[in-house]
């Protein structure tokens, strides 16, 4: 059982940092609120005792890819900008994503309320151990996990690229 004060405390802590990664217009701000808000869902995950799983989160993405993207941000030295009128189609978009959003949650609680869940059996705990996690990541998702590897080095990569600032080449006579 997870003590309710603490759950309490992490999830206030990872919502609110959440909605600051999306409400904050400084990218760098941006980005330390995905931080606290990954850092929060690892404390979530040392609660329900998965503490591989909040090991890994903490040490991939808190650690590597938060790292990448302020590098990524301080790397392209992006200014705030000003900001696009707000269009009768961006408000009737946000609208219509907003009604897709509430029609989704009113069903899927909606369902929950009306049904009560059988009690959950205390299953074993197969994906536990450290042992199964390897031999699962070095063989099942091996393909899968290259491939974002290779993703990752290839955003990287044109990120770069794309912000290196090249003198201009004067003609020779």
């Amino acid at each position: 059982a997870m003590p309710a004060i603490p759950f309490y405390i992490l999830s206030a802590i990872t919502a609110g940092c959440a909605l600051g990664t999306v409400a904050l217009r400084n990218t760098v701000t941006a980005a330390f609120c995905l931080l606290g808000s990954l850092l929060g869902m690892a404390g979530l995950f040392v609660l329900l005792d998965a503490y591989l799983l909040a090991a890994l989160l903490v040490l991939v993405y808190a650690g590597a890819i938060v790292a990448l993207f302020v590098f990524i941000v301080m790397l392209l030295d992006v200014r705030g900008s000003d900001s696009r009128p707000t269009t009768r189609v961006s408000l009737a978009a946000a609208g219509v994503a907003f009604a897709v959003l509430g029609a989704g949650l009113a069903v899927t609680f909606g369902r929950n309320l009306l049904t009560t869940p059988a009690p959950l059996a205390e299953a074993p705990g197969l994906g536990a151990s450290l042992k199964f996690y390897g031999e699962q990541l070095f063989t099942t998702y091996l393909l899968p996990v290259q491939i974002v590897g290779f993703l990752l080095l290839i955003a990287m990569l044109g990120v770069i690229v794309i912000s290196k600032r090249f003198a201009p080449v004067e003609d020779a006579k």
